[in-house]
């Protein structure tokens, strides 16, 4: 027989809950009452802005017990169903399923979002560009890697702008059917994946050889089909593709991150917490670069990302790509620009979007 004052506790919980779904039913009904109105207005249905700033003033109230990580997934998984009752956006990612540009787009829109993954970076600024997908998902950075240049000349091919940011840790496992590692005569990886666990291969694999796929997720799917297939992956691959885990953590460096942009056809208001990106060319001439630079520092912006690319269509031309501290809509940021435009063949705005927390 249970003890009356667990019962008791019981009782009040589902109290709780059933007020809680009400509430949560009540929210729905507002929601879609906005929903309509947007929709007449012609307003877009998803506001990052309203979003950030609505999760961070509840993590500010917050006391407890439930850390602020775990208030923000369920406040954004919430914010998810809602957008989805809402109206129905279609987004893209690099896949397949299981990568991480697939958990990213997860983490950003949460797990009711309809997500779609595409076979190559192109596809999704393409079905951006054309309005077949509301967002994109992709790659922009590693923290190890470095920059996936790729990324970087689709926007000179395409007219889209960065909604958004997500960084998420990246973390690799050696997985497998079994879970044997005495098993595995293969290993199946994407290049990157196979270079972050190169120490850790060597060491404790030496003679296994190893073959390179499209990425972690086709990893995972062949060592799903083939016991004697071991994978590096993610965890969210391995339960996705039911795998087990041979080793876990296999990362030579510990502290890596990639960064992923979210691609649209607009850009959110500003919060106050926010970052810009911008290409611009210049002529090949000594002090053009600084020149250009020089304007930022002058009014105190910080730069947070430089890189260059060589321009496809002029030989021995650039163009580069920064990120800085601040939106667009700031008078010191558009005064900047229009003073850093004087030097530049060419200055597009790629977007601005709310800092990643």
């Amino acid at each position: 027989m249970e003890d009356d004052s667990l019962q008791k506790l019981r009782k009040e919980i589902d109290r709780i809950d059933r007020q809680i779904l009400e509430l949560l039913n009540k929210r729905a009904g507002l929601a879609l009452k906005i929903g309509e109105i947007k929709r007449k207005k012609g307003i877009l249905f998803y506001d990052p802005v309203r979003e950030k700033n609505l999760i961070s003033n509840l993590v500010k109230i917050n006391k407890g017990p439930f850390p602020d990580d775990t208030i923000k997934s369920l406040f954004r998984e919430i914010l998810s169903a809602t957008l989805a009752l809402q109206e129905s956006q279609k987004i893209t990612y690099l896949g397949p399923e299981g990568t991480f540009t697939h958990l990213a787009a997860i983490k950003y829109f949460g797990s009711f979002a309809q997500l779609e993954p595409l076979d190559n970076i192109k596809s999704i600024f393409e079905s951006v560009e054309k309005g077949l997908s509301r967002f994109g998902v992709v790659p922009i950075e590693n923290s190890n890697e470095g920059t996936v240049t790729f990324t970087l000349d689709m926007f000179m091919q395409y007219e889209v702008k960065i909604a958004g940011e997500i960084i998420i840790p990246i973390s690799h496992h050696l997985l497998s059917l079994t879970g044997d590692k005495k098993k595995i005569k293969k290993i199946y990886s994407h290049p990157h994946a196979k270079a972050q666990c190169r120490e850790w291969l060597n060491k404790n694999l030496p003679n296994i050889p190893l073959y390179d796929v499209a990425s972690t997720a086709e990893a995972a799917k062949q060592a799903s089909i083939h016991e004697e297939v071991a994978a590096i992956a993610s965890e969210f691959a391995a339960n996705l593709y039911g795998l087990k885990f041979v080793a876990k953590h296999i990362e030579d460096y510990k502290h890596n991150y990639t960064r992923f942009f979210i691609l649209g056809k607009h850009f959110p208001g500003k919060t106050g917490s926010d970052k810009t990106s911008i290409m611009f060319s210049l002529q090949d001439r000594p002090g053009a670069l600084y020149n250009a630079l020089k304007p930022f520092k002058d009014a105190g912006i910080n730069l947070t990302k430089i890189e260059s690319r060589p321009a496809k269509m002029r030989k021995w031309e650039y163009i580069f790509f920064v990120d800085f501290i601040g939106h667009i809509e700031d008078e010191k940021v558009k005064s900047t620009l229009s003073e850093v435009q004087n030097y530049c063949i060419e200055l597009v705005h790629l977007g601005s979007y709310p800092i990643f927390e």
